[in-house]
């Protein structure tokens, strides 16, 4: 038997993502972000929901992109101080010793030492109550040489993402490969 727990945002996993933005001066920001995930195929699609009050939301209204850098596991400590404190008063990149990098494609940075990163462009908005929704389209993703597979794609054993329980409020690593999607449910309804 199941018992409600209420209207909370306990689905699991939550993402631990950095978005990178730049200010009104071109000063570079990162916040942690927890409130995102895959929205749309084609265009391909990410959403990282911010509240108002947030610099990173403005930063995003202002300059109309952001970037979305996965931390792996041994960066935890750095993605945790970037949603510790606000970039209105405190240079993140230089406190933590990380290199913001200038992208290419969108007015927003990088985070070099992360190994996977997105490079988005404001594509909608939407508000939902405290918090607004960004689509970005991913223009680009880029991934150090390091976490790539034999085929060239992103390995996630290799890239070691960072999840978060919105509820304990702790992080967590990946886990070992459970088996193949779109292959382990065949044989049901046969």
């Amino acid at each position: 038997m199941k018992k409600s727990l209420g209207a909370k945002t306990l689905l699991m996993p939550a993402p631990v993502w950095i978005v990178g933005t730049y200010d009104k001066d071109g000063k570079p920001n990162a916040a942690a972000v927890a409130w995102g995930g895959t929205c749309g195929s084609k265009p391909p699609c990410v959403s990282v929901s911010l509240r108002a009050a947030t610099y990173t939301h403005g930063n995003i209204v202002a300059r109309k992109a952001f970037t979305v850098n996965v931390p792996s596991a041994a960066f935890a400590k750095e993605a945790d101080f970037f949603g510790m404190v606000s970039g209105r008063t405190v240079d993140k990149f230089k406190a933590a010793g990380l290199t913001p990098v200038k992208s290419d494609l969108v007015d927003a940075p990088c985070i070099r030492e992360f190994p996977l990163v997105a490079e988005c462009r404001l594509y909608k908005t939407v508000e939902l109550g405290l918090h607004t929704m960004f689509v970005g389209e991913i223009l680009d993703v880029n991934a150090d040489e390091s976490v790539l597979d034999e085929s060239g794609s992103a390995d996630i054993a290799r890239v070691a993402p960072i999840i978060y329980n919105t509820h304990r409020r702790t992080y967590y690593g990946i886990g070992g490969v459970i088996g193949p999607a779109f292959e382990m449910g065949e044989s049901i309804g046969k």
